[in-house]
């Protein structure tokens, strides 16, 4: 059986397109397709992805940037301006950050809880890249100072976890997806530190589903950000942004 149709035996509904990616990647092709067929992500795989037209390195065990989330990045392009300084809160690869610095020569940190992750991102970020809890390892001179700041921050419900594609579920980082009982527990205590970071005018930007969203708005609101919502159809994204107003 060829490569094509054992990855469309195993359900990848893209086959051909996967199995073309896989011979254009260095490495033992036959061990690539069966941890393909073994139910990894592609991306992990092959231990990259493309993300807004770079690519990025994606270890085993770290999250998989979404296309959904270049929507959050084309918005804080727009909010941006060469030199200001621009964090990537709950980095992941850091695609995030990558991806913003490529399109706004920004002043870029990155943060993440999770080892790998952050061994990850700093093959990625074209900046410093700090290992811990949130706000908690990134320098106190950046405070007040961060114009745009990149929050990513997990928002699946605890007990929606296990309802997630496998790929998902079973080989990412349980810390990158689990948002707490409602999704938005991390995202919370985000925005009640989010403020002091921020400079005068700088802005929050985070994912929501679309019922989450309304909530996410009353959550930045609470830590004293201006919010609003932020759509795209065509990426099926939805992007809550909170400003700093004083």
């Amino acid at each position: 059986m060829g490569i094509v149709e054992r990855l469309r035996a195993a359900g990848c509904v893209f086959a051909e397109e996967e199995a073309e990616l896989i011979l254009a990647t260095p490495g033992d092709h036959e061990a690539m397709v069966a941890r393909r067929v073994a139910g990894l992500p592609l991306e992990h795989v092959l231990g990259w992805a493309e993300f807004r037209g770079i690519r990025v390195r994606v270890d085993p065990g770290v999250f998989v940037p979404r296309r959904r989330s270049g929507f959050l990045v084309e918005r804080a392009a727009g909010l941006a301006r060469a030199g200001d300084v621009a964090v990537d809160l709950c980095c992941g690869s850091g695609a995030l950050g990558a991806a913003l610095r490529a399109a706004v020569d920004v002043e870029l940190y990155a943060a993440d809880i999770d080892p790998a992750a952050v061994r990850c991102a700093r093959r990625n970020v074209p900046g410093e890249v700090f290992e811990g809890d949130l706000f908690a390892p990134l320098p106190e001179t950046l405070r007040g100072r961060v114009r745009v700041l990149l929050a990513n921050v997990p928002y699946v419900p605890s007990g929606e976890v296990a309802f997630l594609p496998g790929e998902a579920r079973d080989h990412e980082a349980r810390v990158a997806l689990d948002g707490g009982h409602d999704g938005l527990e991390v995202l919370r205590r985000v925005a009640a530190e989010a403020g002091t970071w921020l400079a005068p005018g700088g802005h929050l930007l985070t994912e929501a589903s679309d019922r989450q969203a309304a909530v996410a708005v009353d959550v930045l609101e609470a830590g004293g950000l201006e919010a609003r919502i932020a759509r795209s159809d065509e990426l099926d994204a939805t992007v809550v942004i909170g400003t700093r107003t004083a």
